[in-house]
């Protein structure tokens, strides 16, 4: 055999890539079309999913109006505006007086959204005490430069139908505030006063967090 003829591709050696090489292009140019086809599909799985899913929640303090004359649960809303808020006991006369009251005032208005006109269902007592301690005293002076003031509460939710106290917790709420010098004592009581007020707000929200769980979850 010559070496000519060794060397010279027969025709079915074209042939054969020539099937080779359009079977290629074409898994080639299927291969955009299946990845597109199966994003596509995950995309419409992932949004179904996310719509049934979606049913199943609701807003904590979502209104949902009973019919006229219907009996039901008058959800979250309407079961925190009939509770009542008790006095919360103070020495007569203290910063914690007016903490107290603070704190009261808040808890009404965060319970009913300043409406009125609902039979109590629920007594809240609260109980609380203070503490001031100082965070940056001035190496120079001794003087305290920032103080955190902090609020601890217990309280309790009495169902007043039956007596039975229904929940049972604590709280608390720590703020900081500058003292800018022994000389400036106004501007040092007024971030007392502030620290107070923020505190108090922050006990009334967490009680408020914690009553609105136990109206939707019964514990």
């Amino acid at each position: 055999m010559s070496s000519s003829d060794t060397t010279r591709p027969s025709s079915s050696d074209h042939t054969t890539r020539s099937v080779s090489f359009r079977a290629a292009w074409a898994t080639l140019l299927r291969a955009p079309k299946r990845r597109h086809a199966t994003w596509v599909g995950r995309t419409f799985f992932a949004m179904g999913l996310a719509g049934l899913v979606g049913g199943c929640f609701q807003p904590l303090y979502a209104e949902h109006p009973l019919p006229v004359g219907a009996a039901g649960n008058p959800g979250v809303v309407g079961q925190l505006r009939a509770v009542d808020v008790a006095a919360i006991n103070a020495p007569a006369g203290s910063r914690l007086a007016r903490v107290s009251v603070n704190v009261r005032n808040e808890l009404i208005y965060d319970l009913t959204g300043g409406g009125g006109g609902f039979s109590p269902t629920h007594r809240l007592d609260v109980k609380l005490t203070a503490t001031q301690l100082q965070v940056i005293v001035d190496i120079n002076t001794a003087r305290p430069d920032v103080n955190n003031y902090g609020i601890d509460g217990t309280y309790t939710l009495t169902e007043l139908a039956t007596g039975r106290v229904v929940v049972k917790g604590q709280t608390f709420a720590r703020v900081s505030y500058n003292i800018p010098g022994q000389e400036q004592r106004f501007a040092g009581e007024r971030g007392l006063r502030d620290a107070e007020n923020r505190a108090s707000k922050e006990i009334a929200e967490n009680i408020r967090s914690r009553l609105a769980s136990f109206f939707v979850a019964g514990t």
